[in-house]
């Protein structure tokens, strides 16, 4: 920690972390970017964005010619308070609104859309080109910043990936059966993983971790460890 709070301002890096639903991506990577005051950019967050409007404009995420001409009348972009993004489209603060199952299945079928997935590209490398930024989505290593500084890949059993995210939607008050969860994950990883444009893979040269019995501490100081190297 206090070789890279001190030597931050030398390397501003790029950190790229990928991997599926139910391995703790995002708490991993908002931990890791407070310890080293970068920013934290949710890629998620922006694809669950574009869910959340073209489910309020009433039109079928699978519907690709309808979804590509919804996305030349959406604004989205991002602002950061406190290095944490918030999202806004078409001037409205959309972030407590994304993490619905509905915004969520709806995400993970536009993300499979070649023009989605190029409408928001120049978004997050605008985002990235300052360095100083934790990434974290599907495809950060491999398409979004494949030069990025550090990349890691995790993973996690899946029960263990299923638990945790049934946890995840109970604390938000969502309702449902472990079992639908577990089935919305094997469904999403199978369309992840499978689209030809960026799937879910990683990168050659990414570390692997397998949080299934890490807590998020040890997993952020594995990472640590690795980052300081670079600095």
């Amino acid at each position: 920690m206090g070789a890279v709070a001190e030597n931050k301002q030398a390397r501003r890096l790029i950190v790229a972390i990928d991997g599926p639903a139910g391995v703790g991506k995002s708490t991993v990577a908002k931990l890791l970017a407070s310890r080293m005051e970068y920013l934290y950019l949710d890629t998620g967050a922006l694809y669950r964005a574009t869910a959340w409007a073209i489910i309020e404009f009433g039109v079928d995420p699978a519907d690709t010619g309808a979804v590509t001409a919804l996305l030349s009348r959406l604004s989205l972009h991002m602002q950061f308070h406190q290095g944490v993004a918030i999202v806004f489209v078409d001037g409205r603060d959309v972030s407590g609104d994304l993490r619905t199952p509905e915004v969520s299945a709806a995400a993970s079928v536009v993300s499979a859309i070649p023009a989605v997935r190029a409408w928001l590209l120049p978004l997050q490398r605008q985002i990235g080109q300052g360095g100083a930024v934790v990434a974290e989505g599907r495809d950060m290593g491999t398409t979004v910043f494949p030069s990025a500084d550090v990349k890691f890949f995790l993973e996690a059993d899946p029960t263990v990936r299923a638990q945790r995210r049934h946890r995840e939607l109970v604390a938000a008050g969502h309702s449902g059966a472990l079992e639908e969860t577990s089935a919305d994950l094997t469904s999403r990883d199978t369309r992840d993983r499978s689209r030809s444009i960026a799937p879910l893979i990683p990168a050659d040269d990414a570390r692997f971790i397998d949080t299934s019995t890490l807590s998020i501490a040890e997993v952020v100081d594995q990472m640590m460890a690795v980052i300081a190297a670079k600095l």
